[in-house]
């Protein structure tokens, strides 16, 4: 659904007013759960000055609350970042399908964040796959609120600068992921606690396939991951980001920054994306920006 009112308000840059060797367009939808959760402008706003601000040669563009009007804006681009409700065969990246497989054709990058993973299996399930490697898919996968800790990472450019960190967040698990893993690089793994699957069968919260896999044979889930497709292009798929505080995090903030360069083939610096750590009234002032 587009909610954006006027172009004005809907696309908006922080760039520096040079031209760009790389654009990188945020797809923003509305903020759909109370203060603090699911605010998609304001996680979007933060993203995108970090990259304006640290990485010459990078402009980051906003739209927001939903599809872009003007889709040219996303012409060229070397990554679009989704951060937005998903959900059924009405995602919006499956109603743009058309526009999505020719940016996929170009080689353009692909970011999924949070609750943009999750969409129909029999709607857009091979698509997810074909895109980004893998997504949210109900009655198989949960999505728990549970504190992640993460200790190890690979050696991979999305990883670089990032440091043990634990996090409370409703962190997605038992993604349902191409075949053999082919092309995925999962970059954050962690075993859930069983108290994240005490509640009834339902299509996001518990199924006999995720007791089997965590409470029997207590396999690592991955909860963030890299992916090449076939075609050189790359996705990258991100299961946290429902709380607005935890961008302050700076290893959160840092693997999200990073995986976003490395979407749009651009050198991740060796000690990752720099970004100076927003403060409670910095996130406060992005809670409260106008749509």
């Amino acid at each position: 659904m587009l909610l954006c009112t006027a172009a004005k308000a809907q696309v908006k840059s922080a760039g520096r007013g040079t031209v760009p060797q790389k654009k990188i367009v945020f797809i923003a939808g509305p903020d759909s759960h109370g203060k603090g959760e699911h605010e998609h402008n304001g996680g979007c706003t933060l993203l995108a000055k970090a990259l304006n601000d640290s990485l010459p040669g990078v402009e980051a563009l906003i739209v927001r609350n939903g599809w872009p009007l003007d889709e040219s804006i996303l012409d060229n681009a070397a990554a679009i970042v989704f951060y937005l409700d998903g959900g059924g065969s009405d995602h919006l990246e499956l109603v743009h399908a058309a526009k999505m497989e020719e940016l996929i054709a170009d080689g353009t990058g692909i970011v999924n964040l949070h609750f943009s993973l999750e969409v129909a299996a029999d709607a857009g399930g091979e698509r997810f796959m074909k895109w980004i490697g893998g997504y949210f898919e109900t009655n198989w996968s949960v999505n728990p609120v549970w504190e992640a800790s993460f200790a190890r990472f690979p050696d991979h450019p999305v990883a670089r600068g990032v440091k043990p960190f634990s996090i409370l967040d409703e962190w997605y698990y038992h993604m349902r992921f191409a075949t053999g893993m082919k092309g995925i690089t999962p970059i954050l793994q962690a075993l859930p606690p069983e108290s994240t699957l005490d509640k009834p069968d339902g299509t996001h919260s518990n199924n006999p396939a995720v007791r089997e896999a965590v409470i029997t044979r207590k396999e690592m889930q991955t909860l963030a991951w890299a992916f090449e497709r076939p075609d050189g292009g790359r996705g990258f798929g991100f299961t946290g980001g429902h709380m607005h505080k935890n961008w302050q995090n700076d290893n959160f903030r840092k693997l999200v920054l990073n995986a976003i360069v490395w979407a749009a083939k651009i050198d991740v610096p060796v000690g990752g994306v720099p970004s100076a750590t927003p403060t409670d009234n910095e996130l406060n002032a992005l809670s409260k920006r106008v749509n």
